[in-house]
């Protein structure tokens, strides 16, 4: 137990997580009851329509489940998983999946180039920003901004969520920015982009 806490200790310390206190054991428990089904073990979802959420943002995390507990952000699986958190329990479960290490994920070469091209510098002719300019270069997010992490991430889950924004049937983006970013980018620059990430920093 003991060492747990000094773990989250050193979270909190390195990546800014959301609470100065959390509870690691109790977030390990909590995300092994109500969690692990889907996103894994640690966090490293199996099935690639499921996201990774072993060392994603805290501050990410917890925003996204207070958001499906608001109904800011609606989802037929995790809206009902959401509901009957508490404060604490979302503090916990983002802390201790932060504290995870991310499985690797790999890269289609055929998309790689263009996937980069779009992540780093974006499409100046369609007004694309680069992704690369809130997310990081390497992909790693930024905690207090409350940006996800995107390295590693399952290529299908990244399309489908861009998708979603595009659509604007996900809209807990602040200020609509990646909903006028995704209006912005074809199926392929999707793909591409995607596929990309799924490898990046592995």
């Amino acid at each position: 137990m003991k060492i747990r806490l000094m773990m989250a200790a050193v979270v909190v310390a390195l990546v800014g997580a959301p609470v100065q206190a959390a509870d690691m054991a109790a977030g390990e428990a909590k995300a092994n009851q109500v969690c692990m089904a889907c996103h894994g073990p640690q966090g490293n979802s199996v099935v690639p329509i499921w996201p990774k959420l072993a060392g994603q943002q805290p501050d990410y995390i917890y925003k996204q489940l207070t958001d499906f507990k608001s109904g800011a952000r609606v989802n037929e699986q995790m809206s009902p998983m959401a509901a009957p958190l508490t404060e604490d329990d979302m503090h916990n479960v983002a802390v201790y999946y932060a504290a995870q290490t991310q499985t690797a994920g790999t890269t289609d070469p055929e998309q790689a180039e263009l996937g980069k091209q779009i992540f780093m510098a974006g499409n100046a002719d369609t007004g694309v920003p680069a992704c690369s300019g809130c997310h990081g270069a390497e992909g790693l997010g930024l905690n207090l901004a409350k940006f996800p992490r995107l390295a590693g991430q399952h290529a299908d889950y990244l399309a489908n969520t861009l998708k979603a924004f595009r659509a604007s049937e996900r809209a807990n983006d602040p200020n609509a920015m990646m909903q006028g970013t995704a209006a912005r980018l074809t199926d392929d620059e999707i793909t591409a982009v995607a596929q990309y990430l799924q490898g990046l920093g592995q």
